[in-house]
């Protein structure tokens, strides 16, 4: 009997009628052309600068940079090198950043939501602020509070003091702003910095992980592809996480010290550590509660219970355990201790937060807005005011159609931060354009930079997305 299940033969007309084909063959040609443009550009430029008796290279980043920097976090003097000039404009920059987010986020929020208010006032407020805030282009709102508010302040001699000079929470001069604030030495916010950074990359490591766990690849050549890219992905985070949690300065070439390191040498970074040591048993218990009541319509009483421990105890550690000091006023004026900033830094903080503030506010609101009419009734209908059915029903509703714009936001404000430079303060935009000016090696600068912000920027967009997919609903 002969043998029908012989494999049929190789078609080349049905392999061009093969939209997979099609597909894979985009991506590679995409790929090839790409790689053949930028060879050419860097093949270019590299001519180019041989002409000019320049060879391309990094080499020059270990060269004293001999100027002074007026604020850092590193201990950088101006004999220093290059490499620790702009690590410590990066550090710079993640302060502002960082900072920005929270209160830009707190800002946005509040006037997203004060936009529903019955307080016809309020309301009012938060749409003239909206509306003017947004149409005011950001470069002038930074010189506005720079020139205008803080070094409009009075000089140190006749400095404000609120509420009281027997009370000095806040002192306000146009040099500095000292308010009441942790204690903390520059080490410990460094390493908070860089536990943050890593705990984002962490994030990216277990999407990768969870990707090879679960098999989401697709098959053929495309899933081989994305088996590797996430296998470089691990690899890639592994390697930067130890940069960032165990650095050795001295070997590494890296100026500060690893989170890690940095913490667990100081007593309130102790503490810190223990704080995101709860933070992920907080989300683990959340996670584990949410589940419980969907899936076996449990009430997760004991692990609710759980969470307000671990809120409590949180809120213990960071009022007793981080030095909290009021200024201290200096006789002829001026203050010590607190949380202190240059009016160069809170010029930069505050622009960015009411200005990105006034979008996220925009975004709040039609996050509300798109909440169908009937869950306002609903939870009318079971006794609770507009503030709780804004807090627990519709806001929550509101967040899968917030995060995809706000996602977009963050990293505006991300890359709007070189703006900082246009009042003074020495962020990574500063102190790279005092570095290739000095050198006369842009390409080079411009690179580092480049690479700094696009990964500061993908880190915010991945976590983001994948906040995204957890508030979205899930079909059954």
């Amino acid at each position: 009997m002969a043998n029908t299940s012989s494999k049929p033969a190789f078609s080349l007309r049905a392999l061009l009628r093969d939209e997979r084909f099609w597909q894979i063959a985009f991506q590679v040609i995409l790929v090839i052309v790409v790689a053949a443009v930028f060879s050419y550009l860097f093949g270019n430029l590299n001519r180019n600068m041989s002409r000019s008796g320049i060879q391309f290279g990094f080499s020059f980043f270990k060269n004293p940079a001999s100027f002074a920097i007026g604020e850092d976090l590193l201990s950088y003097s101006a004999q220093d090198s290059y490499t620790k000039a702009i690590q410590t404009g990066i550090v710079n920059s993640l302060r502002l950043v960082a900072a920005s987010v929270i209160t830009a986020t707190i800002v946005g929020v509040a006037a997203g939501v004060a936009s529903f208010s019955d307080n016809w006032l309020l309301q009012k407020i938060s749409r003239v602020y909206v509306g003017l805030v947004r149409n005011v282009p950001l470069l002038l709102q930074l010189f506005f509070w720079y020139f205008a508010v803080f070094l409009a302040a009075p000089r140190k001699e006749n400095q404000i003091v609120f509420p009281s000079p027997n009370s000095p929470w806040l002192v306000i001069s146009n040099n500095n702003v000292n308010t009441v604030g942790p204690g903390l030495p520059d080490e410990v916010w460094v390493g908070m910095m860089l536990l943050a950074l890593s705990m984002l990359l962490f994030g990216l490591l277990w999407r990768s992980l969870t990707a090879f766990r679960e098999g989401r690849f697709a098959a053929g050549l495309a899933g081989w592809f994305s088996r590797i890219g996430n296998a470089v992905m691990i690899a890639f985070v592994l390697l930067a996480n130890y940069y960032l949690l165990f650095s050795n300065s001295a070997e590494d070439r890296l100026f500060f010290k690893g989170a890690l390191i940095a913490l667990f040498t100081n007593a309130a970074g102790l503490w810190i550590v223990a704080l995101a040591v709860m933070t992920a048993v907080g989300i683990t218990l959340w996670r584990l509660r949410t589940k419980a009541m969907l899936e076996r319509g449990q009430e997760g009483k004991v692990y609710l219970a759980g969470l307000i421990a671990i809120a409590l105890l949180a809120v213990v550690i960071v009022l007793l355990a981080f030095d909290w000091t009021v200024p201290t006023l200096v006789e002829g004026g001026g203050a010590t201790g607190g949380l202190e900033m240059s009016v160069r830094y809170a010029a930069a903080l505050t622009g960015l937060t009411f200005y990105t503030g006034a979008f996220i506010a925009e975004i709040v609101r039609a996050g509300i807005q798109s909440v169908s009419r009937g869950q306002w009734e609903a939870a009318r209908s079971v006794g609770l005011s507009n503030g709780k059915a804004m807090q627990l029903v519709v806001f929550p509703q509101s967040l899968r159609v917030i995060i995809p714009p706000l996602n977009s936001e963050f990293a505006n404000l991300a890359k709007n931060s070189s703006l900082a430079f246009a009042v003074g303060y020495p962020d990574l935009y500063a102190v790279a354009n005092t570095t290739f000016n000095q050198t006369g090696r842009p390409i080079e600068v411009f690179l580092v930079m480049m690479a700094t912000y696009l990964s500061l920027n993908l880190l915010i967009s991945l976590n983001m997305n994948q906040l995204n997919n957890a508030v979205q609903f899930k079909e059954r």
